[in-house]
């Protein structure tokens, strides 16, 4: 399990599954009231936490945040939940009605888009992109003083990749998500009449780095990034647009 520094104060904690040939990576934000974003699954959390631990005590955790109710997002919610008193779900409105607040121990803080989370010198800024990646609650943070997109599975890369990379992550993540459209893995990310619109929306922060859930997490100019990896979705993904809805 690797601990990686990929922007001011936030640490990437990544675990390669070779069966899988995929990284699973978890985020911390090292500040007064310390973030995580995905838990990772339940097998994971007694690695998880040592990891985290080597930039922050764990009971310290104030804030658990996550795109979807999904294994790899919060899967060891829970556990983080009994060792933290005070962390508590942050996650979209419809997240916490339909999943968090009976699947938790505590209820979950149901976050509007654009609403704000302030960690101390950090401040994180809920955005609500239904279906983006996927599952209707899906939602994303966006970290304004660093300008780093929490950005879950958008720009899913396969294999054992380096931390971070200025390299073009949208051409890997276009080889992972056409080799998951011809097997069982299809329709791994939906496209809908709003697809186009949310990532638009997304590139107009002009993220700085881009916080990825599998593989390299990016730096560099993340509005291009974002502008192109939606072109790449609407070739490999958009069909019938009188299918969308």
């Amino acid at each position: 399990m690797a601990v990686t520094e990929i922007a001011p104060d936030l640490y990437r904690i990544s675990t390669y599954i070779p069966e899988a040939d995929l990284q699973f990576n978890q985020f911390v934000m090292n500040d007064d009231e310390p973030l995580l974003f995905h838990t990772g699954m339940k097998a994971l959390f007694p690695a998880v936490r040592d990891a985290v631990a080597s930039v922050v005590d764990p009971s310290r955790i104030r804030w658990i945040g996550f795109s979807h109710f999904e294994a790899d997002e919060c899967g060891s919610l829970n556990e983080w939940l009994q060792i933290a008193p005070a962390a508590q779900p942050v996650c979209s409105i419809v997240g916490a009605m339909v999943s968090i607040n009976d699947f938790a121990l505590r209820p979950a803080r149901g976050m509007t888009d654009g609403e704000v989370i302030s960690t101390g010198k950090h401040r994180f800024r809920f955005l609500q992109t239904p279906h983006v990646p996927h599952c209707w609650e899906a939602g994303l943070l966006f970290e304004e003083v660093g300008a780093t997109l929490l950005s879950s599975d958008l720009f899913h890369q396969s294999g054992n990749v380096e931390p971070l990379t200025e390299s073009d992550v949208v051409e890997r993540a276009r080889k992972t998500l056409i080799e998951y459209q011809a097997g069982p893995l299809a329709n791994y990310m939906p496209y809908t009449n709003h697809t186009d619109r949310l990532m638009q929306g997304l590139a107009d922060l002009k993220p700085r780095t881009i916080a990825t859930m599998h593989g390299s997490a990016y730096a560099g100019n993340g509005e291009r990034a974002i502008r192109d990896l939606a072109i790449m979705m609407r070739e490999v993904l958009a069909t019938d647009s009188s299918d969308w809805y």
